[in-house]
């Protein structure tokens, strides 16, 4: 079984994400974690205080635990992926991410057995559908969960994604909202 910790997202200009995140993504870990960090999304301007930001929230949860990280490349993403107790996919641009990634079949297996943590774009490549709230667009994710996701989720939107695959429930994750699913 698989778990998943989604989180809605951040506004860069107020905090990064919160502790309960990485709290939910080391629960259930061994005492030695393995921890495969996937920035592929991220802005290259915020690039490495984002990988910064993400190595400290960890090390600020681990509670007696030991941690060990190892940064993904395109080149090493099948082998950290199995090396991994826990796989962070990074916030910044979904298309970006689903890029990177699509290229490798049966992602839902390579995820198997592991927690997958994904912060906003790390969320939405991992539904079925998502809705872009910066360019208004509905896209398909590359379906590892049964849901269609919202991140940075506000009331106000209402659910764009209503009329889209009905099979499918919609997350509406707020920023700084952490929801847990396991498959």
């Amino acid at each position: 079984m698989t778990k998943y910790i989604l989180h809605g997202g951040f506004d860069k200009n107020i905090s990064y994400i919160k502790d309960e995140f990485f709290q939910q993504s080391l629960k259930e870990t061994p005492e030695n974690v393995l921890i495969f960090l996937v920035f592929f999304a991220e802005f290259d301007e915020y690039l490495d205080i984002r990988i910064k930001q993400c190595k400290d929230q960890f090390e600020n949860n681990k509670g007696s635990k030991n941690l060990e990280f190892k940064m993904a490349t395109e080149e090493n993403f099948l082998d950290g992926c199995a090396w991994a107790d826990v796989i962070f996919l990074s916030g910044g641009r979904t298309v970006k991410l689903i890029e990177k990634i699509k290229k490798f079949e049966n992602l839902k297996q390579i995820f198997d057995n592991k927690i997958v943590a994904g912060d906003s774009a790390g969320a939405n490549v991992l539904s079925q559908f998502f809705y872009s709230k910066k360019s208004k667009e509905i896209r398909k994710g590359l379906g590892v969960i049964p849901f269609k996701i919202i991140v940075h989720y506000t009331e106000d939107m209402g659910n764009p994604l209503a009329g889209v695959e009905p099979n499918f429930e919609t997350l509406f994750l707020h920023e700084y909202e952490t929801k847990e699913y396991k498959y």
